[in-house]
């Protein structure tokens, strides 16, 4: 159960046996039955633009968003955010990019929803502390829900063989 280190044992103990039930990705659905409609990288730029414009309006400009299938969610990456600078003249210039894993084309909103304020926050803090957990929940109140029940679906579909819940 990689996905859910540093968890308490107790917590482990009750995921580990809803896994061994099979029962995991039945909770799984029960709790999240409908998947987003966002298909496209145009679609999925709006969706973060919109996010960001609530949330985030002072900070930079995203240049692109989009599903990414390169990314590896073995790897530990669900989505990227880079930074390219650009030199144009005597200007220095910075475009900033959003990638999600493709795997995350089909599942529940709150899903998509958390690895986006994930990769917004990086817009203002680059590093995984105390002040970044803290803006992902300003922007998201549940972050940290969220953020748990994608790991146990992770952990399902590592059980599974890759196996999704939702179809498109």
């Amino acid at each position: 159960m990689k996905y859910l280190n540093g968890y308490p044992p107790e917590l482990l103990s009750k995921v580990r046996l809803l896994t061994e039930q099979g029962r995991l990705g039945d909770s799984l659905l029960s709790r999240y039955p409908d998947v987003h409609t966002i298909r496209t990288d145009k679609a999925l730029y709006d969706y973060v633009d919109s996010i960001k414009q609530r949330s985030m309006r002072n900070s930079p400009l995203i240049s692109k968003v989009a599903f990414d299938s390169k990314i590896q969610v073995i790897a530990h990456a669900l989505g990227t955010h880079t930074t390219i600078s650009r030199k144009q003249g005597k200007n220095l210039k910075a475009k900033h990019e959003i990638r999600i894993a493709t795997v995350f084309r089909v599942v529940p909103d709150a899903f998509l929803r958390m690895i986006v304020v994930h990769e917004l926050a990086h817009l203002k803090e680059r590093d995984h502390n105390k002040s970044f957990y803290q803006l992902c929940q300003h922007i998201e109140p549940d972050y940290f829900q969220y953020e748990f029940d994608l790991r146990l679906y992770l952990t399902h579909l590592d059980k599974t063989g890759g196996l999704p819940l939702w179809n498109a």
